[in-house]
């Protein structure tokens, strides 16, 4: 079954563009749109729309690095039919506007995530917790880890709390609104001596969730990075500028 849901996959990363259907990936997965919808979303964290719209946006992202595109070419090239539908729904989920991204990518800075502290002392206010836990990079990291609390399966839209750690070991996050996060880190896999300086190191990423966060609830997590894989939906958020080579 895994073979088939890596078949809608390369689907949708083929055919972005277009507007497809549950039932053209279903057909692509040669199974029944009921179980295709339920092992899709097991073996990707995400349901095949999601998937969809954040290869959508990712390519846009992409777009506004690499072209001389005007953002209403590019949200049609994606497979947006309204500038204004394909603005907002970037800037809900990469944290900026795409003239901003481009801004951004081309040595302005962008703007700041909101920034709460890595470890908290005192009383926490109230409606308000923490998330504690251990982050391993098994091969190292060049970039430090980024860690962030985000609502989301996908890394998306702007973090309830973020934290950036020089190595593997031990977080704490506190000022995190009580609800339910998941936790993503971030961080670039160490390239050769040898490699040119302009090319693009891996990312390498790994996600937690859902946690819940409220009272007598201080989640303890664990998280390995491992490089992106093909369930693995894309990085859609803007990290700060030092990840943006291998999250763009």
């Amino acid at each position: 079954m895994e073979h088939a849901i890596q078949c809608a996959v390369e689907t949708i990363r083929e055919r972005y563009s277009e507007p497809l259907t549950l039932d053209e990936l279903a057909e692509a997965a040669m199974v029944s749109k009921f179980h295709f919808l339920r092992t899709f979303r097991r073996i990707t964290g995400v349901t095949p729309g999601r998937f969809l719209s954040a290869i959508r946006l990712h390519e846009a992202k992409r777009l506004l690095v690499s072209t001389s595109l005007n953002v209403s070419d590019i949200g049609a090239q994606v497979g947006y039919s309204s500038t204004g539908s394909f603005t907002r729904r970037f800037s809900e989920s990469v944290g900026c506007s795409p003239t901003q991204y481009r801004h951004t990518r081309h040595g302005t800075r962008r703007p700041a995530d909101r920034a709460i502290g890595l470890v908290g002392h005192g009383t926490q206010p109230a409606g308000q917790g923490s998330i504690s836990g251990v982050v391993r990079s098994p091969g190292g990291t060049d970039s430090g880890i980024y860690i962030g609390v985000f609502e989301s399966p996908i890394l998306e839209r702007s973090p309830a709390a973020r934290a950036i750690t020089a190595h593997s070991g031990q977080f704490r996050m506190t000022g995190i609104p009580n609800g339910t996060w998941y936790v993503h880190a971030v961080a670039h896999t160490p390239l050769p001596g040898t490699t040119p300086a302009s090319t693009p190191q891996p990312v390498l990423s790994g996600t937690t969730g859902p946690v819940t966060v409220g009272p007598g609830a201080c989640p303890a997590v664990r998280i390995t990075l491992r490089p992106l894989g093909w369930a693995n939906p894309p990085i859609l958020f803007a990290l700060p500028v030092e990840w943006s080579a291998a999250a763009s």
